[in-house]
């Protein structure tokens, strides 16, 4: 059997387990199962009945029989059972004589003459309770109905006839039974097959809604749930129509809590832009005039790094409104610039640049012979990779060694990792590592000294999904690693 939903049987489900079969299975085998018992109760009752009447019928021939006839010539009226005329072929017919059975006794042939007991025959039909009440025995000829009674003369009258043709009326209704039963069985168990499955049929569709809600990504973004249960199965009047309707309102529910969600993250990333563009004019003044007194008031000793100071924190929310309003462009979707980028070329100019700031620490590159090209903004792929090696080198101690790799993977795609080896991000914090506003200065050592917004991963992860790629992570104590695999360029 199918599942109700289409989806592939879990791994969990074994035949050998009825809790894991489906309802719709359950069903059929319980309906088939009361089938055959009930079936056999009929065959059952049927032939105990049948075996009555025909034993009946048998035992009334037999006693019929048994009475014989007047001899001819006979004044004294005895009756002669060994006189053949009247009686069936394969009759069984004896008399016993002081304990002997007479010579005359035997089977009736087809041509009216009698067959011969054997020795067996006679030891069975001598042992016969002289009672009066037919019983079942098996001789030569087979199985037999015999009667054995006592006459007014001293003498026993051993009267006998075959079972065969009541067996073979039994057997015949036994086939016949065996034969409708299967044949009802097989008629039924299609049809209740079919009314099953279309009986189930709502669920199937509940099934098949719930599945594809459960596929829907409702953690972020705008997210259309338009999926409903049909009005079909969505009767409310009936049970699996109130489970239908009951999921439709939960639907509806989740919808517009989800709606509510959207309108409120883009309220907050339009505040969040608006902010930031509003921020870029009074930190341009600021830094404006810093550099103007610099140059042209003469100041103290404590008051030229106070105004260094000022110039470094205005500087560094610069940087940090930057960062918020590439995010909010990113969120509303806006294309990128897409020119051929050659990113073998644009890592090696990143880490130089890195290597400038940062000599106390080991750069090695690991890059292909031949130029690997993407398509993409040269200036966001730039910042991805300024990030990422700004990332390592803040929070790992002096003398790490971090390896930037560009290859071609299996599939034609571009991957770039960044790789050090230095103490490792805890498993706790990596699951949350390109949050927004994250930030891993706890669990990496390195300089306190230098901020961070907790941006950087982040706008990592914007840009490389931007581009239609994928960013991971893999950190154990000794070894932390970056993956960014982006499409490559089409070759020409």
């Amino acid at each position: 059997m199918s599942s109700l939903s289409g989806v592939p049987r879990p791994a969990g489900r074994s035949w050998f387990n009825p809790s894991t079969w489906h309802l719709r299975t359950r069903l059929i085998l319980l309906s088939m199962a009361l089938l055959v018992a009930i079936s056999s109760a009929i065959g059952v009752a049927s032939y105990a009945s049948m075996d009555v009447v025909l034993t009946n019928q048998l035992d009334a021939q037999l006693n019929l029989a048994s009475r014989g006839r007047p001899p001819e010539g006979n004044p004294s009226g005895r009756p002669d059972p060994l006189d053949a005329r009247g009686q069936s072929v394969g009759t069984l017919n004896a008399r016993v004589v002081n304990g002997q059975i007479s010579r005359e006794a035997g089977f009736l042939s087809s041509d009216f003459t009698r067959t011969s007991l054997t020795s067996s025959d006679v030891a069975t039909l001598q042992a016969l309770p002289h009672d009066g009440v037919p019983v079942d025995r098996e001789l030569s000829k087979g199985a037999y109905r015999v009667l054995a009674t006592e006459t007014p003369y001293g003498d026993v009258v051993i009267t006998g006839l075959p079972l065969s043709m009541k067996q073979s009326t039994e057997a015949s209704l036994v086939l016949t039974m065996v034969l409708v039963s299967l044949g009802g069985l097989v008629l039924i168990g299609l049809a209740g097959t079919a009314l099953i499955r279309r009986t189930m049929r709502p669920l199937e569709q509940l099934s098949d809604v719930a599945t594809k809600v459960s596929k829907l990504p409702l953690d972020a973004g705008e997210v259309a749930l338009a999926v409903r249960v049909p009005p079909s199965a969505a009767h409310p009047t009936t049970e699996v129509g109130s489970v239908g309707h009951a999921l439709n309102l939960m639907l509806d529910n989740v919808s517009s809590a989800l709606e509510a969600r959207q309108r409120s993250e883009m309220k907050v990333r339009q505040f969040v832009a608006d902010a930031s563009h509003e921020l870029r004019t009074p930190l341009t003044a600021i830094r404006g005039y810093t550099e103007l007194m610099r140059m042209t008031e003469n100041l103290t000793e404590d008051g030229q790094k106070s105004l260094g100071r000022v110039q470094s924190q205005s500087e560094r929310m610069t940087a940090l409104v930057e960062d918020l309003l590439l995010l909010a462009r990113l969120d509303e979707g806006k294309p990128t610039e897409a020119t051929d980028v050659d990113l073998t070329q644009l890592v090696i100019e990143t880490v130089s640049d890195e290597k400038v700031m940062a000599p106390d620490h080991t750069w090695q590159l690991k890059l292909p012979d031949e130029p690997v090209t993407v398509r993409g903004d040269t200036t966001q792929l730039h910042q991805v990779l300024a990030n990422l090696l700004s990332n390592a080198r803040k929070h790992t101690p002096a003398g790490t060694t971090v390896t930037t790799g560009v290859m071609r993977s299996a599939d034609g795609s571009v991957v770039v990792t960044v790789t050090d080896d230095g103490p490792g991000i805890p498993a706790e914090f990596q699951g949350n590592i390109f949050s927004r506003f994250t930030r891993a200065d706890a669990a990496r050592s390195g300089s306190a000294s230098e901020g961070s917004s907790g941006l950087g991963l982040s706008i990592v992860e914007s840009i490389v999904a931007a581009h239609g790629g994928t960013v991971e992570l893999v950190s154990r104590p000794g070894r932390t690693e970056f993956a960014v695999r982006l499409p490559a360029a089409a070759r020409s």
